[in-house]
Protein backbone atom coordinates (compact mmCIF):
# COMPACT_ATOMS: atom_id res chain seq x y z
CA UNK A 1 0.00 0.00 0.00
CA UNK A 2 3.25 1.73 0.65
CA UNK A 3 4.08 2.04 -2.68
CA UNK A 4 0.54 3.03 -4.17
CA UNK A 5 0.68 5.92 -2.02
CA UNK A 6 4.03 6.94 -3.05
CA UNK A 7 3.13 6.29 -6.71
CA UNK A 8 0.81 9.48 -6.39
CA UNK A 9 -2.28 7.26 -6.64
CA UNK A 10 -3.94 9.76 -3.39
CA UNK A 11 -3.88 6.53 -1.62
CA UNK A 12 -3.42 7.86 2.07
CA UNK A 13 -0.85 5.69 4.46
CA UNK A 14 -2.31 3.03 6.09
CA UNK A 15 -2.72 3.80 9.80
CA UNK A 16 -0.53 0.86 10.58
CA UNK A 17 2.27 2.04 7.87
CA UNK A 18 2.25 5.48 9.96
CA UNK A 19 2.99 3.11 13.47
CA UNK A 20 5.13 1.42 11.41
CA UNK A 21 7.03 4.54 11.28
CA UNK A 22 6.52 6.29 14.63
CA UNK A 23 8.23 2.71 15.53
CA UNK A 24 11.39 3.14 13.33
CA UNK A 25 11.81 6.83 13.72
CA UNK A 26 15.15 7.24 16.19
CA UNK A 27 14.22 9.59 18.34
CA UNK A 28 11.20 11.79 19.69
CA UNK A 29 11.38 14.60 17.45
CA UNK A 30 11.13 12.38 14.48
CA UNK A 31 8.16 10.61 15.52
CA UNK A 32 6.40 13.83 16.13
CA UNK A 33 7.12 14.87 12.80
CA UNK A 34 5.74 11.29 11.10
CA UNK A 35 2.61 11.96 13.40
CA UNK A 36 2.53 15.86 12.40
CA UNK A 37 3.50 14.57 8.74
CA UNK A 38 0.00 12.25 8.96
CA UNK A 39 -1.85 14.21 10.91
CA UNK A 40 -5.65 14.06 9.97
CA UNK A 41 -9.67 13.84 12.12
CA UNK A 42 -9.55 10.28 11.32
CA UNK A 43 -6.70 9.40 12.71
CA UNK A 44 -6.68 12.10 15.88
CA UNK A 45 -10.30 9.98 16.18
CA UNK A 46 -8.31 6.56 16.15
CA UNK A 47 -5.76 7.66 18.39
CA UNK A 48 -7.63 9.42 21.06
CA UNK A 49 -9.83 5.96 21.32
CA UNK A 50 -6.73 4.10 21.89
CA UNK A 51 -5.20 6.41 24.54
CA UNK A 52 -8.28 8.43 26.16
CA UNK A 53 -8.63 6.27 29.39
CA UNK A 54 -12.18 7.89 29.21
CA UNK A 55 -13.23 5.94 26.30
CA UNK A 56 -14.21 2.68 26.95
CA UNK A 57 -14.79 0.10 24.52
CA UNK A 58 -17.93 -2.31 24.50
CA UNK A 59 -15.99 -5.06 22.57
CA UNK A 60 -14.19 -7.91 24.66
CA UNK A 61 -10.49 -7.50 25.75
CA UNK A 62 -7.64 -9.80 23.85
CA UNK A 63 -7.73 -11.48 20.48
CA UNK A 64 -10.00 -11.21 18.24
CA UNK A 65 -11.27 -14.25 16.16
CA UNK A 66 -11.41 -13.03 12.63
CA UNK A 67 -10.26 -14.16 8.91
CA UNK A 68 -7.33 -12.35 7.82
CA UNK A 69 -8.03 -10.63 4.32
CA UNK A 70 -5.14 -12.12 2.14
CA UNK A 71 -5.75 -10.10 -0.48
CA UNK A 72 -3.30 -8.66 -1.97
CA UNK A 73 -2.25 -5.18 -1.01
CA UNK A 74 -4.30 -2.42 -2.57
CA UNK A 75 -6.99 -4.29 -3.95
CA UNK A 76 -9.96 -5.78 -2.15
CA UNK A 77 -8.96 -3.80 1.30
CA UNK A 78 -11.23 -1.07 3.09
CA UNK A 79 -9.15 1.26 5.27
CA UNK A 80 -8.95 2.08 8.75
CA UNK A 81 -8.49 6.14 7.78
CA UNK A 82 -12.32 5.54 6.06
CA UNK A 83 -13.80 3.11 8.31
CA UNK A 84 -12.65 5.59 11.55
CA UNK A 85 -15.90 7.43 11.41
CA UNK A 86 -17.83 3.90 11.99
CA UNK A 87 -15.79 3.36 15.42
CA UNK A 88 -18.41 4.60 17.55
CA UNK A 89 -20.35 1.71 17.17
CA UNK A 90 -17.99 -0.39 19.21
CA UNK A 91 -17.67 2.48 21.33
CA UNK A 92 -19.58 2.43 25.19
CA UNK A 93 -22.24 5.10 25.01
CA UNK A 94 -22.15 4.52 21.02
CA UNK A 95 -24.95 2.93 19.23
CA UNK A 96 -27.74 0.97 21.20
CA UNK A 97 -26.71 -2.51 19.64
CA UNK A 98 -26.82 -5.90 20.83
CA UNK A 99 -22.94 -7.03 21.78
CA UNK A 100 -23.42 -10.14 19.30
CA UNK A 101 -24.53 -7.58 16.74
CA UNK A 102 -21.55 -5.08 17.64
CA UNK A 103 -18.81 -8.10 17.68
CA UNK A 104 -20.23 -9.42 14.41
CA UNK A 105 -19.89 -5.55 13.38
CA UNK A 106 -16.54 -5.53 14.15
CA UNK A 107 -15.60 -8.82 13.34
CA UNK A 108 -16.78 -7.43 9.45
CA UNK A 109 -14.63 -4.52 9.97
CA UNK A 110 -11.49 -6.44 10.57
CA UNK A 111 -11.85 -9.12 7.87
CA UNK A 112 -12.47 -5.60 5.45
CA UNK A 113 -8.95 -3.94 6.77
CA UNK A 114 -5.44 -5.57 5.08
CA UNK A 115 -4.02 -7.87 8.04
CA UNK A 116 -1.56 -4.98 9.51
CA UNK A 117 -4.56 -2.15 9.42
CA UNK A 118 -7.01 -5.09 11.53
CA UNK A 119 -3.76 -5.70 13.75
CA UNK A 120 -3.39 -2.23 14.04
CA UNK A 121 -6.96 -1.59 15.06
CA UNK A 122 -6.76 -4.86 17.70
CA UNK A 123 -3.95 -2.81 19.28
CA UNK A 124 -6.20 0.11 19.48
CA UNK A 125 -9.37 -1.31 20.78
CA UNK A 126 -6.97 -3.29 23.53
CA UNK A 127 -5.09 -0.13 24.20
CA UNK A 128 -2.11 -1.52 23.64
CA UNK A 129 -0.45 0.10 20.76
CA UNK A 130 3.15 0.91 22.81
CA UNK A 131 3.21 -2.95 23.56
CA UNK A 132 3.34 -3.11 20.18
CA UNK A 133 4.63 -0.01 18.42
CA UNK A 134 7.64 1.13 20.74
CA UNK A 135 7.74 4.73 21.20
CA UNK A 136 4.12 5.37 20.35
CA UNK A 137 2.81 6.91 23.51
CA UNK A 138 -0.34 8.84 24.71
CA UNK A 139 2.34 11.71 25.51
CA UNK A 140 3.72 11.55 22.45
CA UNK A 141 0.02 11.92 21.05
CA UNK A 142 -0.43 14.48 23.47
CA UNK A 143 2.64 16.52 22.14
CA UNK A 144 1.93 16.07 18.44
CA UNK A 145 -1.61 17.23 18.42
CA UNK A 146 -1.06 19.84 21.33
CA UNK A 147 -3.55 18.17 23.24
CA UNK A 148 -4.45 18.78 27.29
CA UNK A 149 -4.47 15.96 29.50
CA UNK A 150 -8.49 15.39 28.52
CA UNK A 151 -7.05 14.65 25.10
CA UNK A 152 -8.52 18.08 23.81
CA UNK A 153 -7.24 20.85 21.96
CA UNK A 154 -4.38 22.84 24.37
CA UNK A 155 -6.01 25.88 23.42
CA UNK A 156 -4.83 28.99 26.61
CA UNK A 157 -7.41 31.38 24.63
CA UNK A 158 -10.64 29.10 25.17
CA UNK A 159 -9.62 29.08 29.03
CA UNK A 160 -9.37 32.37 29.50
CA UNK A 161 -12.57 32.70 27.96
CA UNK A 162 -13.85 30.14 30.23
CA UNK A 163 -12.41 31.54 33.59
CA UNK A 164 -13.29 35.70 32.10
CA UNK A 165 -16.71 34.68 30.92
CA UNK A 166 -18.35 33.75 34.54
CA UNK A 167 -16.43 37.32 35.61
CA UNK A 168 -17.87 39.23 33.13
CA UNK A 169 -21.43 38.16 33.38
CA UNK A 170 -21.60 38.62 37.14
CA UNK A 171 -20.82 42.45 37.31
CA UNK A 172 -23.81 43.32 35.04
Amino acid sequence: MAALSESGRGIPPLYSEIAMKVNNAKDKPRKLKVLKDHDSIALRQVLKAAFDPKIEWALPKGEVPYTVNDAPMGTDHTILSQEAKRLYLFIKGGENLKQTKREMLFVQMLEGLSAEEAEFLVAVVNKKINNKYKGFTANLVKEAFNWDDNFMKNNICSRFVLILKPLYFNKR
